[in-house]
């Protein structure tokens, strides 16, 4: 049994973060893991009394009723991370078995676009008329999204210093804790080409030329991932390749 108070809980989370930092990871999704464990400790335990790790990992994972098993598991997986960092002060510390969340891998099965689907979708999107997004600007990102597999997320947040046009890489910055060059071809560059010079005249019209994000609505300002997600959602609704609610259909990874 692993009895020890809020406080030097907090420390030891403090003391992982800065462990796993310096080995280079940025950490950041699993900060807001801890924290999120940390403040449930804080509002459950009793003042002046010693927190059963055991116990409040438990209470911890199952907080929230139906939970899907792969999240349990990433929210597993950070807790034994924390504790096996623990023993190296604590050799006899509590880590919580794996087999608390057993099933770890997910079932959804990824939608494979054809072709047709994808050269549809792209025609939907330069023919988008949305408020603060723009068609070339959306079917864009649709096709580095397409031709080099980044993350939806990795798409959204390029900046044009990552952009490497005269050896067509781009860089991507510590995405999953590490950086790394992803190649692309000559068409994909010939995209980028057609697309800077539009870019310039929506920054130029809002008096935003410093702005180094790749992706900028009507308004100047860098896209969120969210309002991305969005209007690419839409446009699969719009040619029935998703339904209006639900997880079924393709999304975004």
């Amino acid at each position: 049994m692993t009895r020890l108070s809020v406080i030097a809980l907090g420390r030891d989370i403090e003391d992982f973060l800065v462990f796993k930092r310096a080995l280079g990871y940025s950490y950041r999704r699993s900060e807001a893991t801890l924290r999120s464990f940390q403040r449930f400790v804080r509002v459950h335990a009793r003042p002046g009394a010693l927190v059963d790790l055991d116990k409040v990992i438990r209470a911890w994972l199952v907080r929230v009723p139906g939970r899907k098993p792969v999240t349990l598991a990433l929210d597993l997986g950070v807790m034994r991370q924390l504790c096996q960092f623990r023993r190296r002060s604590e050799p006899t510390g509590f880590v919580p078995a794996v087999s608390l969340a057993p099933e770890t891998e997910s079932h959804y099965l990824p939608h494979i676009f054809s072709e047709e689907e994808i050269r549809a979708l792209l025609r939907a999107a330069a023919l988008h008329q949305g408020r603060n997004f723009w068609p070339t600007m959306l079917r864009l990102l649709i096709l580095v999204t397409y031709c080099t597999g980044l993350r939806f997320g990795e798409a959204v947040r390029l900046q044009c210093s990552d952009v490497d046009l005269r050896n067509n890489v781009l860089h991507i910055r510590e995405s999953k804790g590490r950086s790394r060059l992803v190649p692309f071809g000559c068409d994909l560059a010939k995209e980028f080409h057609r697309f800077w010079p539009e870019r310039i005249k929506v920054l130029t019209r809002k008096g935003r030329r410093g702005e180094d994000a790749v992706f900028i609505g009507r308004y100047g300002r860098p896209i969120t991932l969210k309002s991305a997600s969005d209007a690419v959602r839409r446009l699969l609704c719009l040619l029935a390749l998703k339904s209006a609610r639900g997880r079924t259909g393709p999304r975004r990874k």
